[in-house]
């Protein structure tokens, strides 16, 4: 395992490629979280805002829009708008989960108080919408409100299904498609709509950003099990916060009564003890269940590069190729 051993990482490429969009983008950005009359606004945005992230989900809005021969102003607004309604979500999710760190990075909830990060990204959403409206497109403000609406339907079922042994891989899907994988899928959907492609092209574009997403998502999690200290991430931190993602959901319907009293314990009644996460890494390892979760990440990864063939043939198609491997070269 490991990241790409490369002079330039893919999503670097893709940065460097869409550069002047990229500065309108973060300036746009930068204008809209001001506030006249609540300073606390910009303050608590730009903590998050300039933290450092990839800005990948922005620059898959640009990339899609270019790819399908735009040439207007507003793929900068919609590159915008997903960063806002990102941010927002993260904001909110700090607080539910009530996340101490973020990038290594104490979270806004910590350095501010719960209230100010709820509210803020409240103020995020309202921003994003008022972007959406500036493009004039009634059905780009169809997807990315879907978006929205499903990104918070994802968060309210994880509530319940995270800690819940009855959670089948089904219900994991349903959650990363609405936490992670709407607002992917979005992003790239609208740079096609605004481009005025043929329905095919955004459709692909859909399909893209849907399957890049889950791919994502589902190395996020496996990371979480099978992570080093290159990739940022705490062995364990799911397993702390009693989070079933996928290769615990594995592991629990291939589990014995034994087993199964043993993951009870340890996340349905949070009855964590010295040598419980080494036993769920012996459990995980004993029933195959990273290998299997990181087939299933490569095979979204194919499908997200399969739907590419609907595009144009350029270099920005074969970046967002390359983008894709790398989001599992770390499980590759």
């Amino acid at each position: 395992m490991g990241l790409i051993e490369a002079a330039v990482k893919p999503h670097e490429e893709l940065a460097a490629y869409l550069d002047s969009e990229m500065a309108a983008v973060n300036a746009l950005i930068r204008d809209r979280m001001a506030s006249r009359h609540a300073p606390r606004i910009p303050e608590v945005t730009a903590h998050l805002v300039e933290a450092g992230g990839k800005r990948l989900r922005p620059m898959l809005t640009l990339a899609a829009a270019k790819l399908c021969g735009y040439t207007g102003p507003y793929h900068v607004h919609l590159a915008a708008t997903v960063e806002f309604i990102h941010t927002a979500t993260l904001l909110h999710d700090d607080v539910v989960d009530e996340s101490g760190q973020r990038r290594g990075r104490p979270t806004a909830n910590l350095l501010w108080d719960n209230k100010s990060s709820v509210l803020v990204g409240d103020y995020l959403f309202s921003r994003s919408f008022q972007l959406m409206v500036e493009t004039g497109s009634l059905r780009v403000l169809d997807i990315l409100a879907n978006a929205s609406a499903t990104i918070a339907e994802g968060e309210v079922l994880q509530l319940s299904a995270a800690q819940d042994l009855a959670t089948t891989e089904d219900i994991y899907l349903q959650v990363v498609r609405g936490k992670t994988a709407a607002l992917f899928a979005a992003a790239t959907e609208v740079g096609g709509v605004i481009a005025g492609a043929p329905q095919q092209q955004v459709d692909a574009l859909n399909t893209f950003g849907d399957a890049l997403g889950i791919s994502f998502q589902i190395v996020d999690d496996l990371l979480d099990y099978w992570g080093t200290g290159a990739t940022g991430k705490n062995i364990g931190d799911d397993f702390r916060e009693r989070k079933l993602t996928l290769p615990v959901i594995k592991a629990v319907a291939k589990a014995d009564a034994t087993e199964r009293t043993f993951w009870s314990r340890v996340i349905e009644k949070g009855d964590q003890r010295d040598g419980d996460l080494e036993e769920a890494l012996a459990l995980l390892k004993r029933h195959n269940t990273m290998e299997d979760t990181r087939k299933e990440a490569l095979q979204w990864a194919e499908k997200a590069k399969s739907a590419l063939a609907a595009l144009p043939d350029q270099p920005l198609r074969r970046m967002l190729l390359d983008i894709t491997d790398f989001v599992v070269a770390r499980i590759s």
